[in-house]
């Protein structure tokens, strides 16, 4: 199949754009527009090198050291020795969507002609991007302020032909090896450039533009959780009219319940317990509040994408390149506060959502309960201990979720001699927040599993057309319905699987025409 096609211009590059580039590994170009506004911001950044006055960035040292002026001779290795000193990374390896996410940001940020780089380097980003070469960036070595320095800087080294990076294939190769292989030169890095490689939001951005695109069909696959467990437990869908979530008009809310309604409409299950003869005045929290916990997650996420929109229509460097008035500032955009503070919230939603999904399951399972099943939906309780454990498994993440839902953006650890003395913890926020977005993935999959099992339970009722989908889609990739104990686990990752590939909620809305 071809690869999707970006071309970066000095707009911004879109959530889809990332999405593309960072998981399905788009080849990269610039724009006309890019190539002219590079020209005009590097004209700038020469004649100031050339000057006798002092600019910072471009003939002075940097941080702590940024008083001492550097000679005309002296700054290819300046530009050399920073981006070496500053590829300190330690730790596991990023992956790869990161990596290609986090370089297509900086080569979004280049392309504005605010930042006095080369249009060749520009061009080499968007080379190693199109081969497929993903420089070998460490988890340990951002404190998100300064830019996302440590990673950058390995990004920049293999520009340099310098370092580790996984070719297109996934073999770790030199950096000079994999860029002969391309047919990619490496470049020198000339006045400014190193700085302006390294000086970005640009990972924890990446990563949060991928945790919305993951957040959002984890809602709605939430939703079609939820409509299960309802469904299952014999409750009422009356409590999701669109009636009553007009009075309390948050958006979300009024998707996350429309869903609801849409999931469960012509349930047999739903309908047998309709009648006079249900005495059940309300059900639990976690089944009737679904859409109060899911609508303010949705909502939250739709803030941070608010926040990630503002970004990718950023500009982040230091100094920054005022081509139309020819000179140089330096500035604080680099400081990731705003990112930070919405990876930290998303981080909050992410347990939440899981925090409820599992109480939802665990009813599921206690006899007391949950409406005539059997204990634990086992099929011989006592022989059999059916989905016990399962909901071990949920504690065990959502026990973990409360632990990262803690903020990172709150502290702060001074660097670079005091000059670096409040810093946003952006980058290990956004680490631990895809840390949560797959523990999250783990409880919704859960949840699915055991209410698809719940529902078997409940023939010869019908579950809704809607729900009944889902129920055959994990039939149909091989989780089979009630029966005496088997492995668990693979049935899990199936799963899992199908959470995040987005099957689940495809499979509902195949039926019902779509979901909020």
């Amino acid at each position: 199949m071809e690869r999707a096609h970006v071309t970066v211009g000095t707009g911004p590059v879109s959530f889809a754009d990332v999405v593309d580039v960072a998981r399905g590994g788009a080849t990269v170009g610039l724009g006309q527009d890019a190539e002219e506004a590079l020209a005009r911001s590097r004209a700038v950044v020469e004649e100031l090198a050339a000057g006798a006055t002092p600019a910072y960035g471009i003939s002075t040292g940097f941080g702590a050291l940024a008083t001492r002026h550097i000679p005309a001779d002296r700054r290819a290795q300046l530009q050399r020795s920073l981006v070496r000193s500053h590829a300190a990374g330690s730790g596991p390896e990023v992956e790869r969507e990161v990596v290609r996410a986090l370089m297509l940001l900086r080569l979004s940020t280049l392309a504005t002609g605010h930042t006095g780089i080369r249009p060749e380097t520009a061009r080499l980003i968007a080379g190693l991007l199109s081969a497929g070469i993903t420089p070998v960036v460490h988890e340990h070595g951002s404190l998100g302020c300064s830019g996302d320095l440590a990673p950058l800087s390995h990004c920049a080294l293999t520009l340099m032909g310098e370092g580790d990076v996984r070719d297109a294939s996934g073999a770790l190769v030199s950096a000079s090896e994999a860029l002969a292989a391309a047919g990619l030169a490496p470049v020198e890095l000339a006045a400014k450039e190193g700085l302006a490689l390294i000086n970005g939001t640009d990972g924890m951005l990446g990563m949060l533009v991928l945790a919305i695109e993951d957040l959002r069909r984890l809602l709605r696959t939430a939703d079609v959780a939820a409509a299960m467990s309802v469904e299952a437990q014999l409750g009422t869908d009356r409590v999701f009219a669109a009636e009553l979530q007009a009075i309390r008009p948050h958006p979300g809310q009024a998707r996350s319940a429309a869903n609801l309604v849409a999931l469960m409409a012509d349930s047999a299950i739903v309908a047998s317990h309709r009648g006079p003869d249900c005495n059940r005045v309300q059900d639990a929290y976690s089944l009737r509040c679904s859409p109060q916990v899911h609508g303010a997650a949705r909502d939250t996420v739709e803030h941070a994408a608010t926040v990630a929109g503002r970004e990718l229509a950023s500009a982040v460097d230091n100094p920054v390149v005022l081509p139309e008035e020819h000179r140089v500032e330096s500035n604080g955009n680099f400081h990731g506060a705003p990112v930070a503070y919405v990876l930290d919230f998303l981080a909050i939603v992410a347990a939440d959502v899981a925090s409820i999904s599992e109480r939802r399951t665990d009813r599921f399972l206690d006899k007391a309960r949950n409406h005539g099943l059997p204990p634990f939906l086992a099929d011989d309780p006592g022989v059999d201990s059916g989905h016990m454990i399962a909901q071990y498994t949920q504690a065990a993440i959502v026990s973990e979720l409360k632990r990262l839902a803690n903020p990172a953006s709150v502290d702060s650890i001074p660097s670079s001699a005091m000059q670096e003395d409040h810093v946003s913890m952006g980058w290990s926020a956004a680490r631990k927040l895809r840390r949560s977005v797959d523990g999250l993935t783990r409880v919704v999959a859960v949840e699915v599993l055991t209410a698809a099992r719940a529902l078997d339970l409940r023939e010869p009722l019908e579950p809704s057309p809607a729900t009944g989908a889902v129920v055959r889609l994990l039939r149909e990739a091989g989780v089979e319905g009630p029966g005496p104990d088997r492995h668990l686990s693979p049935e899990i990752e199936t799963c899992v699987q199908l959470v995040q590939s987005g099957a689940v909620p495809a499979a509902a809305a195949d039926v019902i025409g779509g979901l909020q």
